[in-house]
């Protein structure tokens, strides 16, 4: 019987592994933990060392780093500093040092040359490889003229190609003129230079289109070689040559090759006949499945070459004529690589460690150490660090001496570099397993009781049960070295509370988790065979005892599936009833019985017969057998003979023999074999080492009969074993470790005394002797130190005291994943319209991933709206796409927004590395239903509507819709009138409505891009009550769809004018101001029904100030105000709030703005309202005009008189052109209110007039200054005028103008 154990909260946190070196401890991952603890740099994403970029693009050098704090960066060019500043050009992306080199008109090949990038916090400094950065080049062909080839037909023949060289090298082709490729033989074929050899030319060889092509992949061009001319001459017969290598010469010739890159032999021949050309190795075999020999013959070629593959190699190339040889001496040199990279180190004060930067390579590579990136040599003494080579041992080291340490392994063929940082932490211990965590278990199975701790140094764990002061060990305890405490065989004396204290130097912690033992669930009484008759009623019982704590589900299935859904089948809670049974109701009835814990289940068959006739034949179940006796006896079988019982008038269809197993399993039954019912004898198959006595039941139509009396024991001799376990898989529970699980042999499998195990396991294609261990009364054994995510080869044979079983079948399995290390590459998206985007990215390579892949993962949030007042981020959205996608779809997105996200890809142990962080915006879509819709001011012909703008626009909304129609006594909807709203307003009145009328109102915002859902009200225009409804949300369009309402019921109690909706959104928004010639303007929007609106200030870092010291000001229910009386060059933070009727409570309240008034000197009185400059103008008027007539009077006689020069003399001293920087939009400003336009004039009042010929943007826009629905200048104008007005007489601004700025 199947039993589960539940571990509550396994997937909470983390469990502390302490596979570490020597008294390193790691880091949990569990982030409560991270965000504490201080830890030097590490470096997680940098470019490739050799980085050849796409001129056209701009150069984007990776480098990202982690670490407690975030760590600065900093780069240097070419071994010295790089000072980003200094270069316009270049810019590094925040809280990153990823460098963008913008090279629009530049030349990328300026930013060539060598790049290390830096990363440096308070606790040391990493640093990344040598990045290579180099322009792809991809010239021209120079510019010749080929001369036609004539060549005697059977000669040999090289048509050379020469590319130009290009970064990275290029991928040569012959093609003809129509672009087809040139057919090669083992005759006519490529070599690795690109030259196109002819061992032998013929006749049909002659053409004037032999083309050599130049593909440079890295910038998707193809370069063209001028067309080659051959033509074949026939002077006469063609005689045979014997084979003549070409390439190579001589009969000899060596090459040298590094270990990991591919190994390219040629061997090209020239004779007539062709020659064929073979391989061979004189030092050994090739390596299978890494060895090709292509172009036909030609090359041989050996991939990921090993030091193995060094040696001599032999080409030979034979014609009919003779055979000749050629052999090529091969060595292997190697890059360094790494045989053991230094790992993170954390240790506490006075603790002991070592770093330890071991690798290989031919010749063998140079170690070199560094301290936060200079060489150790040079770095500060410390004589707790003793550097040996290719270690530094670390004795008590000292809290403060963290540091990022460096290896560089380098020979001449390449280097190695590795960041590695020692972290000197100083904590005390702390559990990381939830407190006051329950486990249940079942009674019998293994209980596991988890003890996650954290502490440097290391905590040490044990464990006390209830009040008790010994500690748990020994027998029934097991305490792992992670601090989990395990009960093999958890009884009810168990149960209780558990203590796990966590002690080291600096302290100790405790948690109590408690541990409940169940009882197991088990079924009394089973359901028994049944024979109904047809329209007969059937029970089946199953009675159960389970735990009493555990809450029980009964199930009941027909066949192994649901029972009919039909209502003659009644489930009750320990038994199954069908009445009027037909045909279609037999079967096989199983009741099942589940916990939360464990389930039983039992079965038992129906079979339905015809009914009887008149009068009914009683039939009854027969008789027991009698007179068992057992004949033939064998090892491994037994005759059973018996003598049946009396039938009942009901024929026996069949016997049943059960058994039992004194031995192992004494007083359980178990059904053997069965017989049919004219037989009574029946031939046994036993297994070895089994106590056997039989019975025997018989069945009728009817029912089974009552068992028959035992047999005599039977013993049979123990064995080896048959079989071997079933159910054997290999999998890693750790990265370094292989799990071998099998399903266990039963006593009657095993055969005789002493079972045991023997696991086996090999390394696939690579290990050729199997390792192996003997285990005894267990299921799994671990395999410990094996490589990451790599193929085992796994088989578990049974043995026993008397032999081996037969040989087990091998099964494959892998050693235990590793988190990914590669990030995703090449990550972009399109955005399809305002909800839906699709996410493209670079599959990651399979090796390394280090598991199985299971698929990719995008995180994706919504930063920010693309509108100004944005709210705060929302919470991180997951979307997973399985297999090796290499895309995925992103819907529900909000529009006009801004979307920030990253690509992962995962296998079964987790997540790799996250790709960049790259953003994208959702274009305009249509808004959210308005915030709330009220009914006020209601008249006996009139209504007021008030709303609010919708919480999410999504896009910039350009007007409201209102419609509305009469509903009669009859519910009948009257015509429908509409309105067409600017998105600035947020009331309307409708006049001339019909008195005591029932009106529905439809009501919805606008974008560009459509209108929004509609949400509705109903309101009757009565003199002192307004009958409100709960708006509804309808969908677009929904005109027709009617909210129903009761009518007004005379009597009752006048209800509230309208019911408060509070915006979800903040109540207010869009806070700013402006210095005025009066004072600093504050504006604002504003979406609460309150009316009590202050604008409070205070002066900033007055720490004499409380906040009882806030000014307060009034503002009467506009949306801008005027502070006066601000003193010049302090700073001020200012800030609105929204009270209750009380005056008492804040309901609403701004973000805080802060403000500084600029000290400036005192503005002069404005000229233009002095009484002596009036007075004066006035006489300089009346001047101009006597000398005008004088002019005029003397023109009229003929005389001259320099009108112009004078007017130029006495120009307008108030006429000034108007400053370009003056002319802000949507700000406050004082300086436009003085100056006059070009050609008005100022009266004595200081306001201006327009005389009634003037035409102004206004009167365009019908006089009330609103925004047009395209957003045009005409609101904009007329709202700048209301502003100005508006703040020259110190009342406050009308909302509407305001909104016209938003």
């Amino acid at each position: 019987m199947e039993r589960t154990r539940t571990r509550a909260g396994a997937a909470v946190f983390l469990m502390l592994i302490l596979g570490h070196l020597g008294n390193a401890l790691e880091v949990p991952l569990d982030p409560k933990v991270l965000e504490e603890l201080a830890q030097p740099p590490t470096i997680t994403q940098q470019s490739p060392k050799d980085y050849i970029i796409d001129p056209r693009e701009n150069i984007v050098i990776h480098c990202e780093a982690k670490g407690k704090p975030h760590p600065s960066f900093s780069w240097t060019r070419n071994g010295t500093h790089f000072d980003i500043d200094q270069d316009p050009k270049v810019t590094m992306r925040p809280r990153s040092g990823t460098l963008v080199v913008d090279i629009s008109g530049e030349k990328a090949e300026t930013y060539e040359g060598v790049y290390q990038c830096t990363a440096r916090n308070k606790h040391g400094a990493a640093v990344s490889n040598n990045i290579v950065i180099r322009q792809s080049r991809s010239p021209l062909w120079s510019k010749e003229r080929n001369e036609p080839i004539r060549v005697q037909e059977g000669e040999a023949l090289v048509l050379h190609c020469r590319p130009p060289a290009g970064l990275p090298p290029p991928i040569i082709f012959w093609m003809d003129v129509n672009f087809q490729r040139l057919p090669q033989s083992s005759r006519v074929f490529q070599a690795l230079n690109g030259d196109l050899y002819f061992s032998n030319v013929l006749k049909e060889d002659s053409r004037n289109d032999y083309i050599c092509y130049a593909c440079f992949p890295h910038t998707q061009t193809i370069q063209q070689k001028q067309p080659i001319t051959l033509l074949v001459l026939n002077h006469g017969s063609v005689e045979e040559r014997k084979p003549t290598f070409l390439i190579p010469s001589g009969s000899s010739s060596s090459k040298m090759v590094l270990r990991g890159q591919v190994l390219e032999l040629e061997c090209i021949t020239e004779g007539l006949p062709t020659p064929e050309v073979s391989w061979s190795k004189l030092s050994g075999e090739f390596p299978d499945k890494r060895t090709s020999i292509v172009t036909f013959q030609k090359i041989l070629r050996i991939v990921n070459v090993s030091d193995a593959d060094a040696g001599e190699y032999r080409c030979t190339a034979h014609n009919r004529l003779a055979s000749i040889h050629h052999t090529i001496r091969v060595t292997v040199k190697a890059a360094p690589y790494w045989i053991t990279t230094p790992r993170n180190l954390v240790l506490a004060p006075r603790e002991k460690g070592q770093l330890i930067c071991r690798a290989s390579g031919t010749p063998k590579p140079t170690i070199n150490w560094a301290m936060n990136g200079i060489p150790i040599e040079n770095s500060p003494e410390d004589s707790n660090r003793k550097v040996e080579g290719d270690t530094i041992i670390f004795e008590e080291v000292q809290t403060g001496s963290s540091a990022v340490y460096q290896c560089n392994a380098s020979n001449e063929y390449g280097y190695l570099l590795s960041n590695a940082f020692v972290n000197v932490l100083s904590e005390t211990p702390r559990v990381l397993t939830p407190a006051n965590q329950v486990y249940q278990v079942i009674r019998n199975n293994h209980a596991l009781l988890d003890c996650s701790s954290f502490g440097s140094p290391i905590p040490k764990i044990t464990w006390f049960k209830d009040s008790q002061s010994s500690t748990l060990e020994g027998d029934p305890y097991l305490l792992h070295e992670n601090g989990t405490l395990e009960i093999y065989v958890a009884q009810a004396l168990n149960s209780g509370k558990y203590i796990c204290v966590a002690r080291n130097t600096l302290g100790i912690a405790e948690n109590h988790v408690y541990l409940e033992v169940k009882e197991p669930t088990r079924i009394l009484k089973q359901p028994k065979y049944k024979v109904a008759q047809r329209n007969m009623n059937v029970v089946f019982e199953c009675k159960v005892k389970h735990d009493p704590t555990l809450i029980p589900i009964m199930i009941w299935l027909k066949d192994n599936g649901e029972l009919p859904d039909d209502e003659r089948f009644l489930v009750d809670s320990d038994s199954l009833t069908i009445t009027d049974v037909t045909e279609n109701d037999a079967g096989t009835y199983t009741c099942i019985m589940n916990t939360t814990l464990d389930h039983d289940s039992a079965s038992a068959e129906l079979t339905v017969v015809e009914a009887a006739p008149t009068p009914a034949v009683i039939y009854e179940q027969p008789d027991p057998p009698t007179d068992l006796e057992l004949t033939d006896m064998k090892p491994r079988s037994v005759q059973l003979t018996w003598i049946p019982g009396d039938e009942h008038k009901s024929p026996i269809h069949k016997f049943v023999i059960q058994y039992t197993d004194s031995l192992h399993d004494h007083g359980h039954w178990h059904n053997l074999t069965h017989v049919p019912g004219g037989k009574t004898t029946a031939h046994l198959e036993l297994s070895p080492y089994v106590h056997y006595s039989f019975r025997v039941l018989a069945l009728n139509a009817v029912g089974l009969s009552d068992p028959s009396n035992p047999s005599h024991m039977y013993k049979t001799n123990p064995a080896a074993p048959d079989e071997n376990p079933s159910g054997v898989k290999g999998f890693g529970t750790e990265h370094d470790n292989l799990m071998i699980l099998w399903k266990p042999l039963s006593v009657l499998q095993a055969n005789g005394p002493g079972l045991q195990y023997k696991v086996m396991w090999r390394q696939k294609d690579l290990d050729k002797n199997w390792t192996s261990v003997t285990v005894a009364n267990v299921s799994k054994f671990m395999v410990s130190g094996t490589p990451t995510f790599t193929p085992y080869e796994v088989k578990v044979q049974a043995i026993n005291n008397n032999g081996i079983g037969p040989d087990p079948a091998v099964v494959i399995g892998h050693s235990g994943e590793d988190l990914p290390v590669q990030a995703p590459d090449s990550v972009q998206v399109l955005v399809l319209n305002s909800t839906l985007a699709e996410v493209h990215w670079e599959p990651v390579p399979l090796k390394t991933v280090r598991g199985h892949l299971k698929g990719y993962k995008v995180y994706y949030w919504r930063e920010r709206s693309l509108h100004k007042h944005n709210p705060h981020r929302v919470e991180q959205q997951l979307l997973s796409f399985s297999g090796n996608k290499s895309h995925g779809m992103l819907p529900g997105l909000q529009p006009y927004s801004l979307y920030l996200f990253n690509v992962r890809v995962y296998n079964g142990k987790g997540e790799g590395p996250a790709s960049s962080n790259l953003q994208f915006e959702t274009p305009e879509g249509v808004p959210g239903p308005p915030s709330f819709l009220r009914i006020t001011n209601s008249n006996l012909n009139n209504l007021t509507l008030e709303w609010g703008p919708p919480n999410d626009c999504n896009g910039h909304l350009t007007g409201y819709i209102l419609k509305y129609q009469q509903v009669n006594n009859s519910n009948e909807l009257g015509p429908i009138e509409e309105l067409v709203l600017p998105a600035n307003k947020t009331s309307v009145t409708l006049p001339n409505l019909k008195y005591s009328t029932r009106y529905k109102f439809y009501f919805n915002a606008k974008t560009g891009q459509g209108a929004g859902p509609v949400i509705t009200e109903e309101a009757v225009t009565i003199m002192d009550e307004v009958l409100m409804y709960q708006p509804s949300v309808d969908e677009v369009g929904g005109g027709n769809t009617r909210t129903q309402t009761s009518p007004p019921i005379a009597g009752s109690p006048p209800r509230h004018p309208f019911h408060k909706v509070h915006p979800a959104a903040p109540a207010f928004g869009n806070i700013s101001s402006s210095v005025g010639e009066d004072g600093m303007l504050i504006s604002w929007e504003y979406w609460g029904a309150e009316k009590h609106v202050y604008v409070e200030y205070i002066i900033k870092n007055d720490n004499t100030l409380g906040e009882e010291d806030w000014q307060k000001e009034y503002v009467n229910g506009s949306q801008a105000y005027v502070l006066k009386g601000l003193k010049e060059g302090l700073s001020y933070r200012v800030r609105v709030v929204a009270k209750g009727h009380d005056d008492q409570a804040v309901l609403h309240q701004s973000e805080e703005l802060l403000v500084t008034v600029p000290a400036m000197p005192s503005r002069q009185a404005d000229i233009a309202t002095q009484g002596w400059f009036i007075g004066l103008m006035c006489a300089i008027a009346l001047l101009i005009l006597v000398l005008l007539i004088i002019c005029f009077i003397k023109r009229n006689k003929g005389g001259k008189y320099p009108v112009k020069e004078k007017e130029d003399a006495h120009t307008d001293p108030e006429f000034q052109p108007m400053k370009e920087d003056d002319c802000t939009f949507g700000e406050y400003s004082d300086t436009e209110d003085h100056k006059p336009l070009k050609g008005s004039r100022t009266p004595s009042n200081g306001t201006v007039h327009r005389d009634s010929s003037d035409e102004s943007l206004v009167d365009y826009g019908g006089g009330d200054g609103q925004f047009n629905e395209d957003g045009s200048f005409i609101g904009q104008y007329s709202g700048k005028s209301s502003i100005r007005e508006t703040a020259e007489a110190h009342s406050p601004v009308n909302t509407t103008t305001m909104n016209s700025f938003v």
